[in-house]
């Protein structure tokens, strides 16, 4: 078995997603312990929506069909809770 020959930066970047998707868990648990029980702060949705469009990226230039649908709609959902943050009461 042989590795598909990637591109370093591509690789980069797609790590870059990655942390910033793994980033939003500690954010929301940081979160959560200065408020003494669970929460999800917009902070979250923001570093959910960055990192979700940095791997859908990824995912198209690598021509993964898998990822490129199950992060499209998980990117909608994620821009959705931001648009209810910003509605009124």
């Amino acid at each position: 078995m042989t590795l598909p020959d990637y591109n370093a930066a591509w690789i980069a970047f797609g790590f870059l997603g990655q942390l910033f998707f793994g980033l939003r868990f500690l954010v929301q648990w940081l979160y959560s312990e200065k408020q003494g029980k669970s929460r999800v702060p917009h902070a979250f949705w923001y570093l959910s929506v960055v990192g979700g469009a940095i791997i859908l990226t990824y995912a198209i230039h690598q021509h993964e069909l898998v990822f490129i649908i199950g992060e499209s709609i998980t990117l909608f959902i994620f821009l959705r809770n931001l648009h209810l943050l910003r509605r009124p009461g």
